[in-house]
This record gives C-alpha cells, structure tokens and sequence, in this order.
C-alpha cells in the first residue's frame, strides 16, 4: 500500500520534475518526476524496450518536447537516479531517501528567500520545521509507484484530468502503449456548420486572434513528427525488399501494427485536446466523448503533414510508404480512401496553423452523440469555427477554401466508418488477436458500444 501524507506531498512537488522540468507529482522510482515521465519510466522497464533516437543522441528532454525522442528520455531518466530495482522492488534506498529530503529543504529555504517580507516584518532565522519533520518520517516507509497499477481505475484507458497548468498537461489519464507489450506471440508485437446569418458568440478579434494562437501552439507541441524532420525524411523510401517484409506479414500481425500507430498518433491527438482552451472546462463525460468520437479523425487531418502526394506516399513506420504496403491487413478499399483524403487535403495547402484550427474545429464538435452539455460544446466550437475563417481571410484565402474543408469533414467521418466496419470484421475472424494483442486505448475507442457516437445521416 502507498502512503501519502498531504503534508509530504506538498512539500515534494515544491520540486519540478527532474526530467522535463514540469510540476512534479512525488518521488516515483526515486526521483522527483512528473506524472507523464513516470509512467514513461515504468512502460519501458516493463516492456524492456530498445528505443532509438533519429537524431545524435542529445536530444532536448523538456515539457515540449519530451514525446519526440524515447531514447533521450530514457537516458536522462537513468542519469538522473531513476533505478530500475525501484521498478521490480517498489521501495527506495536510505540513500535516495536522505538525498530527496535534502532537496525539499534546500527548495524550501529557497521559496522563502524569494517571498517578498512584508514591511516591518523580520525574516525568520530558521525556516519553518512543519511539515518536514512528517516529511522524513513518511519517506522512510514509502511505496514508490511501480509494483502494481496507479489506482483502482487503472483499467480505465481513457479517463480525463484537468492540469494545473494547460500548457503543459500530460497524458494523465492515458498509458502510452508500447509495442513490446503487445508482442507477445511469435510475429506480434450530418455535421454542424455555421454559416453566415447565424446567431454567433460574441468574439472580438483580438479574442479570436487569441485563440487562434493557442490552438496553433498546440498543435506544434504536440505534433508527433516536427515538419523539418519529415521534410528530411521525405527521400526515405521503402525498397523492393524492405516492402516484402511488409506484404509476407501475416493479416493479424499488421493489423496489430498498425492499431500501435494508431494509437499513438491519438495519444498525441489528447494532448493536444487538452490544451485547446476550453476543453478542459467541458464537463469529463463531454471530453471523453468528444475524443472517442474524433480523435481517429484528427489523425487523419494531420496526416496530410506526412503525405508526399507528388509520390502518394505516407510517412509509417520510419519511411514514407505507398498503399502497397498495407496490402496484407486486406482492406484495399478502406487505404484507397486514406490516400485519397490526404492527397485531397495536400492539395489545400494548408499551412500548420491552418492545420491545427481544423484539426480543433473537427474534434470539438456539437453533434456527437451523448453530449452533456451540448450547448457548451457548441459555443466552442463556433468560436474555432470563426477563428479558422478570420485567419483563412488573414492569409488572403478565398471562402472557397473553407468551404472545401468543411465538405472534407464528412469524407474523414465516413473514413471512421469503414475503420470500425473493418475492425468489426476482423474481430468476428480473429477475436483472440483482437482481445490479447491489440492496444486497450485502440479496443476502448473503437468498441462497439461507441459506434453509435457517429450520426447515421454521415
């Protein structure tokens, strides 16, 4: 059992995290660290992953851009004092202990240097003893998170908290899946517009200005791939050998491997969620809804930045790649379209900002079904729909454009569809593979009992 003493945990996350500078949560493996990069640590010991890093090895590791290079996240996690033992054992050392206890008091002395004295009033000679004393006491015999799951909700995949500060969330609620989990076998591993005449919120534009320049900021923290780096790899083609691996795979195995890119693109389509104001003042259920039901369609939108259309190639699994390639997950009807949506949306070109005010307007829609507070959403989602149209004017686009991005929305819908009928029908042939080694966020969103979220009329 973990024991927390408010007392302690006060004083702990007085310490950012050791890792990506974010507000820490406690000591978990023996460091200070941040909800996000201790479930990071815990996912790569139990999945005992090999990651690589694209770069020279010396990545940034920060609240930005912690997502982008597993390997640099992990060394630094190791460099730090993160201890693998803490993993299998759940307990820290004397020596972890006394060394953290020191921190929170050297951070402590340190707050209170930096609080302005009110005039008249002497600094205290000796900082405050409450709290650290309990602080000691309670280090001395706690659980380091670890040795079994987070809470009593833990089979829960999809489970929204707000952050304390919504430039900087993590995927709280959400395990990153990795593929090593899942290899355990030999081979695994109608839609709302408004349109002129409507009644709209009142927005000034400097508030619209505003709200285009979060969401835009979003998307580029929480775009999987950064554009240089596609640009980069945009010359990276799969050779005649290197496409036999793909197409010799058995149907199940890469229906498993592309259910993992999946569900990592949409992990990173939470986060991004999540930082859009007014999101996290949606109701949970509203939240949960409206990720369920559009967060695959975001994905696709931003696929558009990973497609080369002069080549009709898309960036998977470390090059760019025609749809021959998913020729064995035998749903040529279902890629056909996929590459015909991202060639569409190149043709729009559409810069990143562009991007990621229609990535905001097709998630937070009004019409999902099992909505809350329906109005709510909906006054959101006005107001990114008259972001999106100020700045399409901005960059001197005509109201053609926007009215061919709008049409896109019921091809991404229908693009769903087919995704679930595909899946509902792999599922009838191959249940195991679907109930074992598919990633639990990918089955929750993609389950039967949320088909329904999608209206028929799409």
């Amino acid at each position: 059992m973990r024991v927390w003493c408010s007392a302690m945990k006060a004083q702990i996350e007085i310490i950012p995290c050791k890792i990506c500078g974010d507000k820490s949560s406690g000591i978990h493996y023996g460091v200070i660290t941040c909800e996000g990069c201790k479930g990071f640590f815990r996912r790569s010991q139990q999945s005992k992953a090999a990651y690589s890093c694209p770069r020279q090895r010396n990545c940034l590791i920060d609240r930005t851009s912690r997502n982008r290079c597993q390997h640099c996240r992990l060394q630094k996690c190791l460099t730090v004092g993160m201890s693998r033992d803490a993993v299998k054992f759940g307990r820290m050392s004397k020596k972890q202990r006394d060394s953290l206890y020191a921190e929170v008091q050297k951070h402590r002395l340190k707050q209170q240097r930096d609080r302005p004295q009110p005039p008249g009033e002497a600094e205290p000679l000796t900082p405050p003893s409450s709290g650290l004393a309990e602080l000691s006491n309670d280090l001395s015999h706690l659980y380091v998170d670890g040795s079994k799951a987070d809470s009593a909700d833990s089979n829960l995949y999809l489970h929204i908290h707000p952050s304390p500060d919504q430039s900087g969330l993590d995927i709280n609620g959400i395990k990153q899946e990795p593929v090593c989990e899942y290899a355990m076998a030999p081979e695994f591993f109608p839609y709302t517009s408004f349109m002129d005449g409507e009644p709209s919120p009142a927005a000034s534009m400097t508030e619209l200005e505003q709200l285009a320049q979060n969401i835009a900021k979003s998307h580029i923290e929480t775009c999987q791939y950064l554009q240089d780096e596609l640009q980069q790899l945009m010359w990276s083609t799969y050779v005649q050998e290197e496409l036999e691996i793909y197409l010799n795979k058995p149907r199940e195995v890469m229906w498993q491997l592309c259910a993992i890119k999946i569900t990592e693109a949409i992990q990173y389509v939470v986060e991004f969620a999540k930082r859009i104001d007014g999101f996290m003042e949606l109701c949970q259920n509203d939240q949960i809804v409206l990720l369920k039901a559009g967060s695959l369609e975001v994905v696709f939108v931003r696929m558009c930045r990973a497609f080369d259309s002069q080549n009709n190639t898309v960036y998977f699994d470390g090059k760019f790649a025609g749809p021959d390639i998913f020729k064995s997950l035998g749903c040529d009807d279902l890629i056909h379209s996929v590459f015909e949506t991202g060639k569409s949306l190149c043709a729009l070109r559409l810069v990143e900002d562009e991007i990621a005010l229609f990535s905001a307007y097709v998630l937070i829609s009004a019409d999902r079904l099992w909505l809350q507070e329906k109005m709510k959403v909906e006054k959101l989602q006005r107001r990114i729909h008259l972001a999106l149209r100020h700045l399409l004017q901005k960059h001197h686009h005509d109201d053609d454009v926007l009215a061919k991005l709008l049409s896109k929305v019921t091809a991404l819908r229908a693009l769903c569809i087919r995704h679930t009928e595909k899946l509902s029908t792999f599922k009838a042939i191959h249940p195991d593979v679907v109930r074992v080694h598919l990633p639990p966020l990918y089955k929750e969103l993609f389950s039967s009992e949320f088909e329904q979220m999608v209206p028929a009329d799409s």
